[in-house]
């Protein structure tokens, strides 16, 4: 099956965060909050595919007051943290979405990460993600995480589908 047709399949994208939707560096402040950098381009990048009828979600081993902030400000509301088994939570949010593993993508940069890019219709990884991710993975992108690698995932998808 060749890449476009599996895009147009997939209804749910799926991002793990550190390393994906940032670069992967944790930063503190000195009162010893943690500070994270989205890019912009995929914040638009997510609104773009919900506009489309997509939905979205993240899928973070870590638990963090900041990625729920950034949930809410895109209006994501499928949000698992803290647990670096992410092949359960996958299949949660994917029954909660009412969409098959087929019908969902799942981007990654670690081995954590892992088990969920192959199960899914679209595993990704990012450009920058440890080889065994890239070599599992059906697409990987051009740009690293946290460098708009989630807004090229969702630009692939909707160029490759009939939203």
């Amino acid at each position: 099956m060749n890449l476009s047709h599996v895009c147009s399949q997939i209804r749910l994208l799926l991002s793990d965060v550190d390393g994906v939707m940032t670069g992967g560096g944790l930063t503190f402040t000195s009162s010893g909050e943690e500070t994270k950098t989205f890019h912009i381009r995929d914040g638009l990048g997510i609104r773009l595919w919900q506009r489309a009828g997509g939905q979205f979600g993240m899928v973070t081993g870590r638990q963090s007051p900041i990625v729920e902030r950034r949930a809410a400000e895109l209006g994501v509301t499928l949000l698992r943290q803290g647990n670096d088994d992410k092949l359960p939570l996958v299949r949660e949010l994917a029954a909660e979405a009412g969409v098959t593993l087929e019908e969902t993508a799942y981007i990654g940069d670690d081995l954590p990460d892992l088990a969920a890019i192959r199960a899914v219709g679209l595993g990704i990884a990012v450009a920058d993600a440890v080889e065994e991710v890239r070599a599992a993975a059906r697409y990987t992108t051009s740009v690293r995480g946290g460098d708009g690698a989630v807004r090229e995932v969702v630009e692939l998808l909707l160029k490759n589908t009939s939203r």
